[in-house]
């Protein structure tokens, strides 16, 4: 599997595919670099006179709700129905679900749907799946990765996207298959926006690799790997963020297959 997801990662590099971003204006910056380290390519757009004609011509969409708001939020809607009609990957990143009646609104509408790849932490994954009463803590996870399995599986079955639970130990969910990686760094929480890069990156190798769950599983591979490697080098999250995009852009197949922790 190793070798595999290795491989993916040049794939990437050689198609530089064009991903159209709907994100938070927060990290969008943040999330260009990362896409251009790794190897793809960034459109940040959300004006509604532009959503259709800009999926037409990106290869994959990234919906990140960061800073939703209602003008956003149609031009989320009418993004995703156009990248469903062309038969694009779309990636859903559910930032704090489950926080106000509002953002919950919105996210019931986006899961119909049915998002390629929903990318988001536990406590996010839990409020999607009405698993729990569980009151989230901003955008920062208040559960670990491993109770929100039975929530992953739920939404998984229900919109058949492949379900990514982000945090210490990154667990992908599709169908039967799983598999936990357990790279990255504590330092990486102290960075705002990583996760939104990671969502991005995922939705960039969406668009390359045709097993979604490879796709998913490669992308939090090399943003954990990636992380892990920038940390020991950094001294602090304003190093970090330098670090990590070199890192993306630079890393090596021996440094990736030899820190790379996978289990299925």
């Amino acid at each position: 599997m190793k070798k595999i997801l290795w491989q993916h990662i040049q794939d990437l590099k050689k198609s530089v595919p064009l991903i159209h971003n709907i994100t938070n204006y927060v990290v969008m910056n943040n999330t260009a670099n990362a896409l251009l380290a790794a190897g793809a390519s960034p459109i940040m757009s959300h004006a509604q006179s532009e959503i259709e004609d800009m999926v037409s011509i990106c290869q994959a969409l990234v919906i990140n709700i960061g800073t939703l708001d209602e003008y956003w939020s149609i031009s989320m809607i009418k993004a995703a129905k156009k990248a469903n009609d062309l038969g694009k990957s779309w990636l859903l990143d559910p930032v704090g679900a489950g926080a106000t009646p509002y953002r919950n609104e919105i996210i019931a509408e986006l899961l119909e749907l049915k998002p390629t790849i929903i990318r988001a932490n536990a406590s996010e994954i839990m409020a999607l799946a009405k698993a729990s009463n569980l009151t989230t803590k901003g955008v920062d996870s208040t559960a670990e990765s491993t109770e929100a399995i039975e929530a992953a599986k739920s939404l998984n079955k229900e919109f058949g996207a492949v379900v990514c639970i982000s945090g210490e130990t990154d667990i992908i969910i599709d169908g039967h298959q799983k598999i936990s990686l357990k790279n990255g760094d504590a330092l990486m929480a102290k960075v705002t926006g990583l996760g939104c890069s990671a969502s991005a990156i995922t939705a960039a190798f969406a668009a390359v690799i045709d097993n979604k769950f490879e796709a998913t599983t490669t992308a939090m591979a090399l943003m954990g790997v990636c992380g892990e490697i920038a940390a020991k080098n950094s001294a602090g999250p304003g190093s970090l963020q330098l670090n990590l995009l070199d890192k993306l852009y630079n890393i090596t197949e021996e440094e990736f297959l030899s820190h790379l922790k996978i289990s299925e």
